[in-house]
């Protein structure tokens, strides 16, 4: 078995990057504007959307966090995957519908019609925000497994910089040159190789376990890691069935339905019906593919028995170093820059769309299909590349495990995101400023809930205030923002007069 990073190692990672980047290149090579650069001409088929978004939300989170969440708990984040097909459908049905009414190119435009022009900027910026954040933890967690992949034998300080380099300019590259083309076709590439990589895991823990799958299966039951349903009322857990259904639900229609990196792929399709099926078909997709992720972290159990890790993050790379033979070591780490680079691109090609449509346009009195537009959104897409990459590299690793930091950031946010659309739809007399109110609000009473634990450590004094805060599970967030978003919002629009903010 390879402890070592090979060369043939090295050769199968080079041969994906730069077969990526050219099919990215090669395939976006022409763009007759920025409608055909940001949502393809609204001409890709719906199950090469829907891998899309299936590799969108598959980073090197997926494939190293959720394995280790089975390692260390057990089954139970399935609920909050059940939670997310929830969510999913009933997208398809409320907004959906009202993002094919019309040309859009991003999910904030509809507030526009609604609300006016101010909502439309307030929302995209803090999507902007959001996604920056949450991405920049995403390329960062790339650059941890190939560091210990790598060996003890490599300068650490230099390995993470240099993955996190090496993966934000190629990229860049191909994201700067073919748009939304590119994007899926290269994530349709990249949701292959690991998969791949996942079931390649399968069959070798099931050769490695003496018994078999049949043993791991045993091993887990007996240690309870077949544990799926906690029906426990409680707000402190992350893993029960109200925090999955209800918690996962809103969590998924605040990612599927008001964050741009999922609505421009949703925006690319031919008509509502093939939107409906990529959306609704991911969910199913992505349960599936967190099973999968999953049993791997059972079988790591099961083949670890009583080793102790520092962190439940570096089990299975451990486990590719120590046991995968060479070449399939190249493999797993291709699967793992698979992951990230998927979900890098979306999120330069949808903060360059949000930037160009919500930002450079309505100040710049330019037309969608102005030559100059096009380009100034592939400038866009370069900085914004470049930005992320400098925040992947400036990011500090922390102790909690980097799937529940990058969702906790995604739902600090994305409560006040949805709340404004739900505003959008249920609440006829609210206005744009009832609007960015509710929305305001949710963000600042989210800012204590998601941030209670580190400022009761730097301010003791208020403590005893913030404790019960700190204990609430991430998967709640959202739905609390939503809710304090629409019920102020709405309150907003009945008691205060009808005057709106001047723009």
């Amino acid at each position: 078995m390879g402890r070592t990073f090979s060369a043939i190692d090295l050769m199968v990672v080079i041969a994906y990057l730069l077969g990526t980047t050219l099919l990215g290149v090669w395939v976006g090579r022409r763009q007759k504007d920025a409608k055909d650069y940001f949502v393809a001409d609204r001409a890709i088929p719906w199950w090469a959307l829907m891998l899309s978004i299936v590799a969108t939300e598959t980073s090197a989170l997926t494939f190293i966090s959720i394995p280790g969440l089975a390692f260390a708990r057990d089954l139970g984040f399935l609920q909050v995957a059940a939670g997310y097909v929830i969510g999913r459908v009933i997208i398809s049905i409320t907004l959906l519908p009202r993002y094919f009414d019309g040309e859009l190119v991003t999910a904030y435009t509809l507030l526009e019609r609604r609300f006016g022009p101010a909502t439309r900027r307030f929302t995209s910026i803090v999507f902007m925000v959001t996604r920056a954040l949450a991405d920049s933890v995403r390329v960062f967690a790339t650059a941890i497994p190939v560091a210990l992949i790598l060996g003890p034998n490599v300068r650490q300080d230099l390995v993470m910089p240099g993955a996190i380099l090496i993966l934000g300019v190629l990229t860049i590259i191909y994201t700067y040159r073919g748009g939304m083309k590119a994007v899926v076709w290269t994530e349709i590439l990249q949701a292959s190789v690991y998969v791949t990589g996942g079931l390649a895991a399968v069959v070798l823990l099931g050769r490695l376990v003496p018994g078999g799958w049949a043993s791991i299966l045993r091993i887990g039951f007996d240690a309870g890691k077949f544990h799926l349903i906690d029906v426990t009322p409680t707000l402190r857990q992350d893993h029960n069935l109200w925090a999955g259904l209800l918690g996962g639900a809103f969590l998924s229609m605040a990612s599927h339905g008001a964050d741009q990196l999922i609505v421009q792929r949703l925006l690319s399709a031919r008509n509502l019906r093939d939107a409906r099926l990529a959306l609704v078909g991911s969910g199913l997709a992505v349960f599936l593919q967190f099973t999968l992720f999953l049993m791997i972290g059972v079988g790591l159990f099961a083949f670890f028995q009583t080793r102790s890790f520092a962190s439940s993050d570096e089990v299975f790379p451990t486990f590719v170093l120590e046991q995968m033979p060479h070449g399939l070591v190249g493999l797993i780490v291709a699967a793992i820059v698979a992951a990230t680079m998927s979900t890098h691109s979306g999120a330069i090609n949808s903060l360059a769309a949000a930037t160009t449509h919500d930002i450079y346009l309505p100040l710049s009195g330019r037309k969608a299909d102005d030559p100059r537009t096009l380009r100034a959104g592939k400038l866009f897409a370069l900085l914004w590349g470049i930005g992320l990459t400098v925040g992947a590299l400036l990011f500090k690793r922390q102790g909690t495990p980097v799937v529940v930091m990058a969702l906790g950031i995604a739902s600090f946010t994305y409560g006040a995101l949805l709340g404004g659309f739900f505003l959008a739809m249920f609440s006829p007399r609210a206005r744009q400023r009832d609007a960015i109110f509710g929305m305001s609000l949710g963000i600042c009473v989210m800012a204590f809930v998601v941030f209670a634990k580190p400022l009761s450590a730097a301010f003791p004094g208020f403590g005893h205030m913030l404790g019960p805060l700190s204990s609430i599970a991430w998967p709640w967030y959202v739905l609390i923002g939503t809710t304090i978003t629409f019920v102020s919002g709405t309150l907003s629009s009945r008691v205060l007069p009808h005057r709106d903010l001047a723009v």
